[in-house]
C-alpha cells in the first residue's frame, strides 16, 4: 500500500520537511559519487552497527566512548539505494508535512530527530548481536507516523494499492492505513525473530517499531494548544493538499 497523499488543510508551507529531505537525497548523492570502498568505509563508520555496543549495561550505561552514540546520529541521514531514500523521503513528505504544520517547525525538528535517535537505541538493545550496518531515516520517519496517527485519526489516505498489475485507489483513514503498517512490522519482527536463519529480511523492524512508539509518546511534550481540536477546513476544493 503506497499513500499518495492526505486531506489535511496545511497553514504552512512544510520547510522543515523540505530541508529534510533535501539533506537526505544530498547526502546520498554525495554517498553513490564516492568508490564503491570508500563508501563501504564511509558507511561502516558512520551507521548503526550493534555489535559495537557489546552488552545492554554498558550501551545503555554511556560506558562507550561519546564518538560510539555518534551513529545513531549520522544513519538517520543515510542509505543503500535511490529507492531507498525516494521512498523514505516520500513517506516522510506525506506524513511529515502535517505534523510540522500542528506542531511547529522549531518543535517539529527535534521531535524528528528525537525520535531517530530513540528508534536507534531500541533497535541496538533489541539486536545487540547483530554486525549488519543499518542505515536509514525509517525509524524517525516511523516516530512522525505515530505522531500523525495521535494527531489525524480520522485523516484519509490516498492509497495505491497494486492487485498484481492492476492499480486499486482507495480512501483509507489514517487509523486503519497506520494501524495495517504498524501490524506488518511486528508480524515481520516476530517472524524473523522466531527464524533466525532467515536473516531479518535486511530492514532493521525494531528501529520501525520503537520509532513508532517513541513518536507516539514523544508527541506530548511537544503537543501545541490545540492538540486535539478537529481539523476544519476552509472548504471542499481545498481540503486535498499536495
Amino acid at each position: 500500500m503506497f499513500p499518495l497523499r492526505d486531506n489535511i488543510f496545511r497553514k504552512q508551507f512544510p520547510l522543515v520537511t523540505w530541508l529534510i529531505i533535501v539533506v537526505n537525497v544530498a547526502i546520498f548523492y554525495m554517498e553513490s559519487s564516492l568508490s564503491e570502498d570508500v563508501a563501504s568505509q564511509i558507511i561502516y563508520r558512520f551507521a548503526i552497527v550493534p555489535s559495537r555496543y557489546g552488552s545492554p549495561g554498558s550501551f545503555l550505561g554511556f560506558q562507550l566512548p561519546i564518538a560510539d552514540y555518534l551513529p545513531i546520529l549520522t544513519s538517520m541521514f543515510m542509505h543503500g539505494s535511490w529507492l531507498h531514500v525516494i521512498g523514505n523521503m516520500w513517506f516522510l513528505y506525506i506524513f511529515g508535512a502535517s505534523v510540522e504544520d500542528r506542531m511547529g517547525r522549531l518543535r517539529y525538528f527535534f521531535f524528528y530527530i528525537l525520535c531517530g535517535i530513540m528508534a536507534g537505541f531500541i533497535y541496538i538493545y533489541f539486536d545487540l548481536q547483530s554486525t549488519v550496518p543499518s542505515i536509514g531515516a525509517s525509524g524517525a520517519i516511523a516516530g512522525v507516523m505515530g505522531a500523525y496517527l495521535v494527531l489525524f485519526p480520522t485523516a484519509r489516505i490516498v492509497t495505491l494499492i497494486l492487485i498484481i498489475i492492476i492499480p486499486w485507489f482507495v480512501e483509507l483513514p489514517a487509523l486503519l492505513y497506520i494501524g495495517i503498517w504498524f501490524f506488518y512490522q511486528v508480524l515481520l519482527e516476530t517472524i524473523y525473530a522466531s527464524a533466525p536463519g532467515l536473516g531479518g529480511g535486511g530492514l532493521a523492524w525494531w528501529a520501525h517499531i520503537g520509532g513508532f512508539v517513541s513518536g507516539m509518546l514523544l508527541l506530548f511534550p511537544f503537543r501545541v494548544k490545540g492538540l486535539f481540536q478537529r481539523q476544519h477546513y476552509p472548504d471542499e476544493q481545498h481540503r486535498y493538499i499536495n
